[in-house]
């Protein structure tokens, strides 16, 4: 077996830096939705997804998709949005398999109700410490981060959606 290629003093710094703020990032905005709508950011990125969907609807497999979740994950999470009354599931009329999920009236007031937090705090969070050049260059490398790391590795299973 081939020796690792170790990460150097540099990049493991780097490698360090990019996972705290990640990681202080996402559990910042997950406390400010918490705290102030009672959701977490898993619950709150499902509802985006689908008010920005034509008719506020999309099939379990997408949304899967878009979120980066295991159908399991999401069946539960969706679950959960239905007994707050926020999502509707229902089944495909052509696949038997598939099921689409619909954000509610009431979920979609609760999203608009969200929302002005949620963004005041991702500015904190993010964009507020960085300059005009840093946040060009974030938005540059954080989108060859997710197309590299997306390359050949499969969203999440459409298999019966």
């Amino acid at each position: 077996m081939n020796e690792p290629r170790w990460l150097t003093e540099d990049e493991q710094r780097i490698w360090r830096a990019y996972t705290a703020a990640t990681k202080l990032v996402g559990e910042r905005l997950d406390r400010q939705l918490q705290r102030d709508s009672g959701m977490p950011a898993t619950y709150y990125e499902i509802l985006v997804a689908l008010s920005e969907a034509p008719n506020r609807e999309l099939r379990m497999s997408e949304l899967a998709e878009f979120t980066r979740s295991s159908r399991s994950r999401l069946s539960h999470a969706i679950a959960r949005l239905e007994e707050n009354g926020w999502v509707v599931r229902r089944s495909c009329p052509t696949d038997k398999r598939g099921s689409f999920a619909s954000l509610t009236d009431l979920g979609y007031s609760v999203l608009r109700a969200a929302a002005p937090g949620h963004v005041t705090e991702v500015r904190a969070a993010l964009f507020n410490g960085l300059t005009a050049e840093q946040l060009r260059q974030l938005g540059e490398i954080a989108e060859a981060i997710r197309d590299h790391a997306g390359a050949g590795c499969p969203a999440a299973s459409c298999d019966g959606d």
